[in-house]
């Protein structure tokens, strides 16, 4: 059972998303609830819950912030990632996403197909990074790394 069976966005804060980046949040969401892996490694000899879990990310002090609960709420853990490797490949993304809304209104498909592997590209990229960077504090493998890191864009969305 290691895997997130609730995720929360902290977005309140941010400005209402475009309904590409609405979609793109639904999809992660649906996509990461349905099929993922999330774990908690040993840590200093204490026991670690097992999960299943409910995760709440945020961004706060701009630091990413996982807040990982039990299923029956009680709190597994919390760790801050400063945001600074992330950075430049959400702004990529962002950039070659737009390419990819703008593409798919008018041009070739041969054009689509180059625009979206450079896309797919840049997402394995940021679910790379992220694989990096929570090494120590939680195990996912790379399908679920990939609808966090879109989140992840989500939460960066006007930030």
């Amino acid at each position: 059972m290691a895997k997130i069976i609730d995720i929360q966005l902290d977005d309140a804060a941010l400005p209402p998303p475009t309904p590409e980046i609405e979609q793109e949040r639904k999809v992660a969401m649906f996509d990461l609830l349905e099929d993922n892996s999330f774990s908690l490694p040993a840590r200093e000899g204490r026991a670690v819950p097992q999960g299943p879990f409910r995760l709440a990310l945020s961004i706060r002090e701009r630091r990413l912030v996982f807040a990982i609960a039990e299923e029956g709420g009680g709190q597994a853990g919390e760790f801050h990632l400063s945001l600074g490797p992330f950075r430049q490949v959400v702004k990529d993304y962002f950039q070659i996403c737009e390419s990819y809304f703008d593409a798919v209104k008018s041009a070739a498909p041969s054009q689509i197909e180059t625009i979206d592997m450079a896309r797919r590209g840049i997402h394995n990229e940021g679910a790379r990074i992220l694989q990096e960077r929570l090494e120590g504090k939680a195990c996912v493998d790379n399908d679920t790394a990939r609808r966090l890191f879109t989140l992840i864009c989500v939460l960066h969305f006007g930030g």
